[in-house]
């Protein structure tokens, strides 16, 4: 049974009464010096309906006036602020954080089960020094790069300002500059940041604002772990001309056993080698989208293996891995096609017919300076001998009187029978 502010007599002695209230630094405001009102049980919580004392503050000039809205035990269960809900090291919603420590923590929503939990966690807290938080979010570990990455890192005190004044959408508030509210025009009542529930964030659940975080997280880039498991190599891209190699192994070294360190400088790039790709994983993780050196974020990616290349090869010569061939480009010139692998093929490649034998080109060259042309007859034959019918000769079954050079032809003009044996 849940108790109320009307029980004065019923476990009463679960009544909280603190000192001090557990906010953030953006509910808190800018300004160090503030003035809060104390309420001993001045409301009931808005989790486990137990009274709890209720602290009142204006967190800065043209600020609206702040409360506690849940009791200090609900906000240490979940650790967070006690006027927002949001968890007091990232600055975000509990859907987001449980989402990205990958936890779930049930809390019962039944009146008695709600009591009895409350109870046993007060127990727990009660028991520990009161610093770290309790139940399985003091379990789960201490970071997670997408928490890190959406966190907030300065105070946000745009969301301490005042509500917008329903008087002057209608046209009819009269206090003009004085009027403590914002004169604004409205957001659209369809947004689903309009549509607010304390307790749907308290519990993680329906959460517009978790929603719109989440999906900034998943369009996020990411490194994706290739799932060829002998690759162990890294790439590093944007090094410029001042990074050396030693710069680089003193960043890797940490991570695990480097085996080769290669610096591309054309490319003004290098390659990280490691001995296990367990040290490659965490120099992936711990690298992407963090390494900074000498002032320059470099981009860290996976290398790639031998088949990825080869792929990558089969691609530029236009054939996919299923063995297609693409298309080719309009406007482009064509491939040559390839010669046949049959060595039965025919290599007819000039379309000669069966009985005409293939030419013999000969071609003959002078002879070097200072170098005397042997007379006719001596010496060896530069080409072959063709009969009539254009089958060669064998080179030593050549026909007497062959002719070898033009200039000894007979038939030319001005040639003398007598130097070739005439009568």
């Amino acid at each position: 049974m849940a108790t109320s502010l009307g029980a004065n007599i019923y476990n009463r002695q679960n009544w909280e009464d603190a000192d001090f209230p557990i906010l953030c630094q953006t509910c808190l405001g800018e300004n160090p010096y503030i003035r809060m009102t104390k309420e001993k049980y001045g409301k009931e919580c808005k989790i486990c309906a137990r009274p709890f004392t209720v602290f009142r503050w204006c967190p800065g000039t043209r600020m609206r006036f702040k409360k506690t809205e849940v009791c200090q035990t609900c906000s240490k269960m979940k650790n967070v602020c006690q006027t927002c809900l949001l968890d007091l090291e990232y600055g975000l919603p509990i859907q987001v954080r449980d989402t990205g420590l990958s936890i779930k923590d049930d809390v019962p929503k039944s009146d008695v089960n709600k009591e009895y939990y409350t109870q046993n966690m007060e127990r727990e807290i009660g028991n520990s020094d009161g610093t770290r938080p309790v139940g399985l979010l003091g379990k789960a570990p201490s970071s997670s790069d997408m928490l890190l990455k959406l966190a907030r890192t300065t105070p946000y005190y745009k969301r301490n300002r005042p509500h917008i004044c329903s008087f002057w959408v209608k046209g009819e508030c009269k206090r003009g500059e004085e009027c403590p509210y914002r004169h604004e025009k409205p957001t659209d009542p369809d947004d689903p940041l309009a549509d607010q529930n304390i307790k749907d964030r308290y519990y993680g659940i329906n959460d517009p604002v978790a929603d719109k975080l989440l999906k900034r997280a998943s369009t996020m880039p990411r490194l994706d772990t290739p799932e060829d498991k002998s690759i162990t190599t890294l790439y590093v891209g944007g090094l410029g001309d001042s990074i050396t190699d030693s710069e680089l192994r003193n960043h890797f070294y940490q991570f695990g056993e480097i085996r080769t360190t290669t610096i591309v400088q054309r490319q003004q790039c290098a390659f990280i080698q490691f001995a296990t790709r367990q040290a490659a994983e965490l120099a992936a993780e711990k690298s992407f989208n963090k390494l900074i050196i000498k002032g320059r974020r470099l981009n860290v990616k996976w290398g790639r293996s031998q088949g990825a290349r080869g792929k990558e090869g089969r691609e530029r010569e236009g054939v996919t891995d299923m063995g297609m061939k693409l298309e080719p480009v309009p406007g482009l010139p064509g491939a040559l096609p390839p010669p046949p692998v049959d060595e039965d093929a025919p290599t007819n490649y000039f379309n000669l017919g069966p009985n005409s034998a293939p030419p013999v080109m000969n071609i003959s060259l002078p002879p070097p300076p200072g170098v005397a042309m042997p007379p006719p007859g001596f010496g060896p034959p530069m080409f072959h001998s063709m009969d009539p019918m254009g089958i060669p000769h064998p080179m030593g079954m050549r026909p007497p009187g062959h002719v070898h050079y033009p200039s000894q032809d007979p038939q030319r003009m001005g040639a003398h029978a007598s130097r070739h044996g005439g009568s």
